[in-house]
């Protein structure tokens, strides 16, 4: 009889066991001895991209910091010294000037780095750069972060999975808030600054009249034609980001009677951000 009961009592307690492991939320095993994969990306929002990927298990250097301008910036020693010890980068691969410019140099300073090309089956508007600023392409950005952390670190392929479709969730949902944003907006173009934007006037069925064109400051001449196209077509919102030089954007805006909004593209918090920005431009331009 107390064999019988010995037996139940351990049958009963592999079972418990058995059932609180179920409930034990998955963890990523580790890769070596709690090493983070050391990752380098070009820009702050890609950050926010692997760090939702990759978790507890990266640690990401950003090329081009907050506040920088990616078609100037130039990398300090001690970023290279970064790229010598990074196991993956991560590139925009859109041919922003930055990565034109230092992209093979920084493959020469680790031949052993993989280097994923995350704007790769982006559809591409004009050799525009700006891919990020549309949440339909950073569906297909993150999709290669998941593919090249899995590459270096298969072992973890659940918990990277898990991560890139709570991700990709976050990311269909803030493209819905935004197009519900602008669904009642009439006069659907504004003007910007810099023309960082063009795929997110794709995405929402905007159209942006940039000031700059092709990296150059604007003229005399081309601000006036611009102030009259403005007048013309009755548009009353001019966009300027941080990295620029916002005085010609003043000028406009001031010419046109128009409001001036304040969009960084180069944030790294990407979904709170960009809800942020169409938030404060739909409200703008309605």
């Amino acid at each position: 009889m107390k064999k019988i009961l010995s037996l139940t009592l351990v049958i009963a307690l592999i079972v418990i066991l058995f059932v609180a492991s179920s409930f034990i939320p998955f963890r990523p095993a580790s890769k070596n001895n709690q090493s983070k994969i050391r990752v380098m990306v070009t820009i702050p929002p890609q950050a926010e991209f692997v760090k939702k990927v990759g978790g507890e298990r990266v640690q990401v250097t950003v090329m081009v910091p907050p506040g920088y301008n990616p078609h100037t910036y130039e990398p300090k020693p001690s970023q290279l010294k970064e790229v010598e010890k990074a196991e993956i980068y991560f590139a925009l691969g859109s041919g922003i000037d930055f990565e034109v410019a230092w992209l093979s140099k920084l493959r020469e300073i680790n031949r052993k780095m993989l280097v994923v090309n995350c704007s790769e089956g982006v559809q591409m508007i004009d050799r525009d750069p700006h891919v990020w600023l549309s949440p339909r392409n950073v569906e297909i950005m993150v999709g290669h972060v998941y593919e090249g952390l899995v590459q270096v670190d298969p072992a973890n392929e659940k918990y990277y999975r898990e991560n890139l479709e709570a991700y990709l969730q976050e990311l269909d949902i803030l493209n819905r808030e935004i197009e519900a944003l602008f669904s009642n907006v009439t006069n659907r173009i504004f003007i910007a600054y810099h023309p960082s934007w063009g795929y997110f006037a794709r995405d929402y069925n905007l159209t942006q009249i940039p000031i700059e064109k092709e990296g150059k400051e604007p003229t005399a001449a081309s601000i006036a034609a611009l102030i009259e196209q403005a007048k013309r077509l009755n548009v009353k919102v001019v966009v300027v980001s941080p990295q620029f030089n916002v005085k010609s954007a003043e000028v406009v805006a001031e010419e046109i009677g128009g409001k001036i909004v304040l969009a960084d593209p180069l944030a790294e918090d990407y979904v709170n951000n960009l809800r942020s920005v169409a938030l404060r431009l739909s409200e703008a331009m309605s």
